[in-house]
């Protein structure tokens, strides 16, 4: 396939600006793969489409505050944006700012922390940098760092923390499920006590992830890496509720790859082991998927590898159909938009 083909035109007043609230008060478009139905609710009636012994698999990473505002110590002002952690001192980033050289020294400071030095080692491939600071960052990001929110959102966010679901604890990644956002503790409270369980797995989201694909045959994508974790018990409720017919409702498409990653490293596909380590998963029109039942997901961007997942798990002609009505209808769209539950 092409990816063109994956194309759709979004009116730029489709793009949520800023985050609804409460979180589940966001509108919900349910999509019925074996009927082809398109129903119109609010995420806080999801619910109604879930059942004692489904399990909710959700992906706890939480963003990194990696956004940085600094200086030349020969002058001039730098911004960086951390992408991935080489080691505890040295980072892969992207930078901003004039005549970024390896050897130029960036100075990192803000009020009540103490003073950063970030020295830039190498020029990577694709125009990123590596960055070797003078002593561990992740300690002071959160005095220094700012969370990076997509290009597509140009209004500033007046509490960060709505940019983090409400279970996320792994810190590690550079963008936020979303998926996830539609959910409360209220909400979440409901679920479990009509018997609907929760386990969680670990994705750290690249940036890359939400990148339009710069080839125009879809097999000469080179798939970007990201790493992941299915813990042991987490593996063991999963396999419990499914075998007692409960189905897997993935809770994002960061969810989605950690779990088939995971199935596909077993000789018995679809029987879920721990996980941890770095995926390259690209699931498209055509894919199989052996641990995923029914998704849970926002709308994507044109041309990206999440739209290519959601076609591939519910069909393109459906998605199609579903992201036709969902602009019709007057939906917001991306990170801090409305979400689809795929059944």
């Amino acid at each position: 396939m092409k990816t063109s083909d994956f194309d759709y035109h979004l009116p730029a007043e489709r793009i949520a600006q800023t985050p609804i609230e409460p979180r589940d008060a966001s509108r919900l478009l349910v999509v019925h793969r074996d009927s082809g139905q398109l129903e119109h609710r609010t995420f806080a009636d999801i619910g109604e489409y879930l059942h004692a012994g489904d399990i909710l698999v959700a992906n706890d990473s939480r963003v990194l505050p990696v956004r940085l505002h600094g200086r030349k110590e020969s002058g001039g002002q730098v911004e960086l944006l951390l992408l991935n952690q080489v080691n505890e001192v040295r980072w892969e980033a992207l930078v901003r700012g004039h005549r970024l050289r390896p050897g130029v020294v960036i100075e990192l400071a803000a009020v009540a922390a103490p003073l950063l030095r970030a020295k830039i080692v190498d020029v990577l491939p694709a125009g990123s940098r590596l960055i070797e600071f003078d002593r561990p960052p992740l300690p002071e990001l959160e005095r220094l760092g700012d969370v990076p929110l997509p290009p597509y959102i140009h209004t500033p966010l007046a509490d960060r923390e709505r940019y983090q679901t409400v279970y996320a604890r792994v810190h590690g990644s550079a963008a936020a499920p979303t998926a996830g956002l539609h959910f409360t503790p209220a909400l979440i409270e409901r679920l479990q006590a009509q018997g609907v369980r929760f386990a969680f797995v670990t994705l750290h989201i690249g940036l890359d992830t939400f990148r339009p694909l710069q080839v125009e045959q879809i097999a000469d994508h080179q798939m970007h890496s990201e790493w992941a974790e299915l813990t042991a018990p987490a593996a063991d409720a999963i396999n419990a509720s499914r075998r007692a017919g409960g189905r897997c409702v993935a809770v994002g498409t960061t969810a989605v790859r950690v779990l088939e990653a995971a199935s596909r490293q077993s000789n018995a596909i679809g029987d879920l082991r721990p996980f941890s380590g770095w995926t390259s998963l690209f699931l498209t029109p055509g894919a199989d998927f052996y641990a995923v039942d029914a998704l849970i997901t926002n709308f994507h961007l044109p041309r990206s590898t999440l739209l290519m997942l959601v076609s591939a798990f519910a069909g393109k002609p459906l998605i199609d159909r579903a992201y036709a009505a969902a602009v019709r209808e007057g939906y917001r769209f991306f990170s801090f938009g409305d979400a689809m539950l795929l059944v």
